[in-house]
């Protein structure tokens, strides 16, 4: 049962909106609720696995050409279903959809947009690896004309809320209202959201970091630059030695990091140059950059504040280094330094030499 000087998520909301004066108040502490609900409704379907038939690929697509696994369908359409009928959200926009979706006309129209990543780091799901769901809050910018997908177009700046659930061993749900990042651990006997990790603040700096090592050799200079150093140890130039932590599903490396600290790179890198990045904009950048930041910590592509971008897309992609801010700081002053020739061809770097870390093996 609860304890009496336990606070679950529906008293935090009303306490929490009361205290901002916010006109919609009421609005956003429905909204939450059920973006909480279909949170717990994703994490029993995850929970169940293969009992439940969930494990494995759906026969689609979504509009980057990514293979969709079961539950991300299964996910995209519990959030849109509990979060529709309330009369708190005028359209949707989702990873898994090509194009905005507005309410049903039988419910009425909210002052809110919803934007979601329903099931990230689903590739995970078939190895029973911790995956989440992300999302985002935005006003309605033109309250009671008929939303367009233009009206979607806002820098992470004007969220509202923004937050994700991690589905591991326990089931959270992180949440910023724009003034702090508050953890919710799910009490799966009462199946409600119990505040457990109130004012979470990520350490200015630390001794972890994340990326996918993979790319390498198509990492640019300060990005290859910042990860040689850590690689190096106490014998380089950082004095200290590194771990490297890499899951592959944003919200569980995130988590990790508002937890105990670190900086996780997924940069833009020169496998395909014209792509700005890998991660979305909207769905994946701007609510995790938003609740980092709420955390203390930084969010950054490199050579700038992710919450500035101004979306042009749907779908645009962005790239995204996040963390704590001492070490988000370092790399940003690496970007800024003019850019030389590389000295060392990349396949006698020291990550690639005979003692580095990703040599080859013959």
């Amino acid at each position: 049962m609860i304890k009496p000087d336990q606070t679950t998520l529906a008293q935090y909301l009303i306490e929490r909106t009361r205290s901002l004066d916010m006109a919609d108040a009421d609005q956003l502490v429905t909204l939450l609720i059920d973006v909480s609900r279909a949170c717990k409704t994703i994490s029993r379907s995850v929970a169940q696995g293969a009992l439940g038939g969930m494990v494995g690929k759906a026969d689609s697509v979504n509009v980057q050409g990514e293979v969709q696994a079961r539950l991300d369908l299964l996910s995209d359409e519990i959030f849109r279903r509990r979060t529709e009928f309330n009369g708190t959200v005028a359209a949707v926009a989702s990873e898994e959809l090509e194009d905005i979706e507005r309410v049903p006309d039988q419910y009425p129209a909210g002052p809110f947009l919803l934007l979601h990543d329903p099931l990230d780091g689903s590739s995970n799901i078939d190895v029973n690896v911790s995956v989440g769901s992300i999302f985002s809050v935005l006003r309605v910018p033109r309250p009671g004309e008929q939303v367009e997908t233009i009206d979607f177009m806002q820098p992470g700046t004007a969220q509202v809320a923004a937050g994700y659930a991690i589905y591991g061993p326990s089931t959270m749900l992180v949440l910023t209202l724009g003034d702090g990042v508050d953890g919710f651990t799910l009490d799966p006997f009462l199946g409600d959201f119990v505040l457990t990790h109130p004012a979470i603040r990520i350490p200015k700096a630390a001794t972890e970091f994340a990326i996918n090592a993979s790319n390498a050799r198509w990492w640019e200079p300060p990005v290859r630059r910042y990860i040689e150093e850590c690689v190096a140890g106490t014998e380089g130039p950082r004095g200290k030695d590194f771990n490297t932590r890499w899951v592959a599903s944003l919200v569980a490396d995130a988590h990790r990091i508002l937890m105990r600290g670190g900086i996780y790179l997924y940069p833009r890198d020169r496998k395909e140059p014209r792509r700005p990045g890998r991660l979305r904009l909207l769905y994946e950048v701007n609510p995790i950059g938003f609740v980092v930041e709420q955390a203390g910590g930084k969010a950054s592509t490199g050579t700038g504040r992710v919450l500035d971008i101004m979306p042009a897309t749907l779908h645009q992609r962005a790239p995204l280094i996040f963390g704590s801010a001492d070490e988000v700081e370092r790399i940003e002053a690496y970007f800024a330094e003019p850019e030389e020739p590389d000295a060392v061809p990349l396949e006698t770097s020291p990550l690639f030499a005979g003692r580095g870390l990703f040599r080859e093996l013959h």
